[in-house]
Formats: C-alpha cells, structure tokens, sequence
C-alpha cells in the first residue's frame, strides 16, 4: 500500500500524528461533499444500466449475474476497510477511495460481454464498498467531536446526490451516449475528490477518549460484537426496505392498484424525496428525541406506512403510505451505522455497513419469492415486518455501551 502509506505521512492527525483538534466546519463540509458524490455516481450508473445491457447483448439473467458484481466486491471491500482505516486513518482512504470509484465509473461502457461487465463492476462495488466504510467511518470520528448527532444530515447528502444523479442521468440519456456520460461523472468524481480530498488530508481525524478506545488494534469481541452485530441487524432491516421499494414499489402500484405509469413511477420518488426531508431533519430530531427514541419512532412510522402502502385499496393511498415509510426509514440506518462505530471504530461501521449492505441485496430477491407464492402486496409487508424489529431492538439496545472489560 505505498499510495497509502505516503497519504498517511501527508496527514497530521494520522496515526502516531499530532492529534490537535483540526477545524471542524471544514471537514464536515468536504465529508459531505463525499457521501454527495458517492449517491451521485451510483445514481448515474443506475439510471444506464439499460443502455449497457442493450451495448453488452446480455440477457436479464446475463446482466443478474453481472451486477452481482458490484454486490460481491462492495461485500468483500467493506470488510476489509475497517483494517485499512484503522491503519492508515479514515481520511486517507476515503480520498483514495473517492478516486477509485470516480474511475471505475468510465469502464462498464467499455465492455461488449457480460463477462466483462460483470469484472468491471466488481471493480466499481470494491469502490463503493470501501468508500462508504471509510466515509463512515470519518463521519462517526466527527459526530463525537462535534458533540451533536449530525450523521443524519451525511446520509440525506447521499440521498440529495443520488437524486441529482438520478435526474441529469435521465435529462442527458437521449443525448449522450454512456461513455460519454458516465466519463463526465469521472471527471467531476476526480475534481470533487480533489477539491474535498485536500481537506481530508490537510485535517487530523478528530480523536475523541471513545473513537481512541475504539480505534484501537484489537478485535471485536464478547459484548462489544453482540452490540455491533445487533446494530448491523437495524440496518439490514432498514436497506431491506429500500431495495423492496426501488424493484418492487412501482410494479405494486401498477400490476395491484392499476396506476397510470406517470403515478407509478412517482411511486419510488416520493419515498426517497421523503426520506431525504427526514434526513435533513434528523438532527433536530435526534437532539430532541435521541437516539433511542429515534429507532424506535421511525421503525414504528415505517412499520404503519408500509402496512398502508401495501394493502391500500387505492394508489393514492398507496403513495402516502410509501412517503410516511421513507420518513420513518430515513434515520434508521444513519443511527445504527453511528451507534456501531462509536462502540467499535472503524470494524464497527464495517460490520454494520456490510450487514446493512447485505439487507439491500436480500430484500428485492426475496419480495419476489414471497410475491410468487402469495402476492405482492403480501410480500411486502414484510418491510413492515422488519422496520418493526428494528423498532424492537433499537429499543433493546437502549442501555448498549462498550463494557470496560471487553
């Protein structure tokens, strides 16, 4: 790792660093502009995923297996990160990070095979993966420092960005081919992270008395694993969610309440523009609810609006439904991911990012099963299901703290 190593040398508060506290308003910002990019370029690489199929000749099964790709590097990456920030520091690798996924964006319209798609965009998801481990992972040092619980407002940044990409995907597909689009996402990939890289690296990782515990070489173990496992479940039971409703939200509205398209389509809209505004919220609420209370309101929200999104007799209902569970959904994940690393440092966020990860990719496969065997409507309440055991454990892991023996 020499790129690494010489990165870790150009920070101050790296590891055996000068750790004086660095000006916090900075590194928020660049951190943001982090977790901005990373749902921007995934969002562009969503939204040209037919043209890609049709460039690659692949079949839907050929381009199933093929986007496992970015699912398994993503899965391997996140659990090897938690080493690499806890050697080399967070920032570091989340600058380095930030250029691997800014280019690996270009290759998936390079290829003519889905073999070869599916190699690159192992590629893509080792990026991805690692990226949100280790931005999380900075954002967890910052939030103890800063004494406030901002990591809400890091997430709703993701979700803004997403959306951004999302829609100037869909305004330049007509015009511009994916080489030429996903290139542009390359280079403003390579200027963000250029521009809020240099923040990163000019700051020391705010070290607190709990991130220094936590930060430490050893493993987890006893308590300390119960608790970030624990965490980890909150958050695949929240990312389930979110895959449900991306695959299966607009096809419930149409195949089930006979939507028009246009309402159909809105359908995913209005859960991310409403768990997006929690988002943006979720620092006043945390502060006025904490953390606790925060899980357990949100899965109980999510839980009712997802019970109304699917078995409401009309799509209107439908709709609203769906944006009550994007805002009981919003602050979940964010929490969760915040609780595990302050318990455990960066293999805390690793773990938990990588179980919640593995949520995303369970839920899509398994709404279809249950959809197969029942129906659709039926199959998702199991959201609802989930988002009320998150509830549960949340407020089972009221009193969790890293026991001092452990």
């Amino acid at each position: 790792m020499p790129l690494l190593n010489k990165l870790r040398t150009a920070v101050p508060g790296g590891p055996g660093g000068n750790t004086a506290p660095p000006s916090l308003s900075p590194l928020r910002t660049a951190l943001t502009l982090f977790f901005a990019l990373d749902g921007f370029i995934f969002a562009g690489w969503v939204v040209r995923i037919p043209a890609i199929k049709e460039q690659t000749g692949s079949s839907a099964s050929d381009l199933g297996l093929a986007l496992l790709g970015v699912s398994a590097g993503a899965v391997v990456t996140m659990t090897l990160t938690g080493r690499l920030c806890r050697r080399f520091g967070s920032h570091p690798v989340t600058v380095v990070s930030g250029a691997l996924l800014a280019l690996s964006i270009a290759l998936p319209p390079l290829t003519h095979s889905a073999l070869t798609l599916g190699l690159v965009l192992l590629a893509f998801g080792a990026a991805y993966g690692g990226i949100n481990v280790a931005m999380n992972s900075a954002a967890v040092d910052l939030v103890a420092a800063m004494r406030r619980p901002v990591m809400p407002s890091f997430h709703a940044a993701f979700s803004l960005g997403g959306m951004i990409g999302a829609g100037l995907g869909g305004l330049v597909a007509g015009g511009l081919s994916p080489t030429a689009h996903l290139l542009g996402l390359t280079g403003i990939g390579l200027l963000v992270t250029a521009a809020a890289g240099r923040v990163l690296l000019r700051h020391a990782a705010p070290v607190t008395g709990r991130t220094a515990t936590a930060q430490g070489p050893r493993r987890l173990q006893g308590r300390t694993r119960q608790l970030v496992v624990l965490f980890g479940v909150i958050a695949l039971c929240t990312a389930y969610g979110e895959g449900a409703m991306a695959d299966w939200g607009a096809l419930h509205l149409a195949q089930d309440l006979h939507a028009h398209p246009g309402i159909a389509a809105a359908g995913y809209s209005l859960f991310a523009l409403a768990m997006t505004a929690g988002r943006l919220s979720g620092t006043a609420l945390l502060e006025r609810l904490g953390q606790t209370r925060t899980l357990v309101a949100g899965g109980t929200t999510a839980a009712a609006g997802m019970l109304l999104g699917a078995l409401a007799p009309t799509a209107w209902l439908a709709l609203l439904g769906f944006a009550v569970a994007g805002l009981g959904l919003a602050n979940i994940f964010p929490v969760a991911v915040a609780r595990a690393g302050a318990l455990a440092g960066p293999g805390g966020v690793a773990a938990a990012s990588t179980l919640g990860y593995g949520g995303m990719l369970l839920g899509p496969p398994t709404i279809g099963f249950l959809a197969d065997w029942f129906s659709l409507p039926v199959a998702l309440t199991t959201v609802a299901a989930l988002a009320g055991g998150a509830a549960l454990i949340g407020y089972s892991a009221r009193n969790a703290s890293v026991p001092r023996g452990d």
